[in-house]
């Protein structure tokens, strides 16, 4: 996904945090790239640490679109869940996809869903296109 980033100062983490624009919405993130050329354009990778506990960090989403945005110090990333063969989960966040664990019983595969995470639980890396 290619992004826009600007440098945040150092979250409570201590790590480097950065608010991210997308073509879906803009939320604050941690930086995994290079801190001197931070500041731009980028293509980048999520991960995201954490898995998905339907109803306590996952739910229906009420819109069938992506999105992502930050809400009350969590980044909420919407999109379409697809369930893979081995237990995991694949969020479809635009032409993205961001990879979870299923740590409760998931909605049915293709389901819109909202996953809500701490900030500084989602980090982005740059890539090389």
């Amino acid at each position: 996904m290619l992004v826009r980033t600007e440098l945040l100062p150092l979250g409570p983490s201590g790590l480097p945090r950065v608010r991210v624009h997308t073509p879906l919405g803009s939320a604050v993130a941690v930086w995994r790239g290079d801190l001197d050329n931070v500041v731009g354009w980028h293509h980048i990778g999520w991960t995201v640490d954490g898995g998905i506990l339907w109803g306590r960090n996952t739910r229906s989403a009420t819109l069938a679109e992506p999105e992502v945005r930050e809400e009350a110090g969590q980044v909420v990333l919407r999109g379409r869940l697809r369930l893979t063969e081995d237990g995991a989960a694949v969020l479809e966040l635009g032409d993205s996809q961001v990879l979870f664990e299923v740590g409760s019983l998931p909605p049915p595969d293709s389901a819109w869903v909202e996953i809500s995470v701490e900030a500084d639980k989602v980090e982005l890396y740059p890539y090389f296109v």
